[in-house]
């Protein structure tokens, strides 16, 4: 496993575990972050501190690589397993997604959704 790939893997950890700081630590000043319920993107490490606490509020994801490869353009790709609870345990969504992480001097710079995810589908 790369480098970058541990990275990402440590991100998915500190996400699972809900601790935000670990997990912007790990990302560029301006990073531009996927807001999977909106289907748009988030900039800066407060606006994704929102988005999360926003998030846990409402829904419990869990969110479980399954495997990496880095693609032509250097990007980390992820398949990823996609568990989601509302915040009673009942599962609401569990989905196979793709993630691609853009990193910039050893941090991410961004995080885009690839493959379909009924994420956004939760929010209306």
């Amino acid at each position: 496993m790369t480098n970058d790939e541990q990275l990402i893997h440590r991100l998915y950890d500190g996400f699972n575990r809900r601790d935000i700081e670990a997990v912007l630590g790990a990302m560029a000043d301006d990073v531009a972050w996927a807001n999977g319920m909106e289907g748009t993107h988030v900039h800066g490490r407060d606006a994704v501190r929102a988005y999360w606490t926003y998030q846990w509020s409402v829904i419990d994801p869990t969110v479980t690589p399954l495997s990496t490869v880095t693609a032509a353009d250097g990007a980390v790709v992820v398949e990823v397993h996609q568990l989601v609870r509302d915040l009673e345990g009942n599962v609401l969504l569990d989905e196979p997604v793709t993630h691609a992480f853009h990193l910039r001097d050893g941090l991410v710079a961004r995080f885009d959704i690839l493959g379909p995810s009924r994420l956004k589908d939760l929010a209306h």
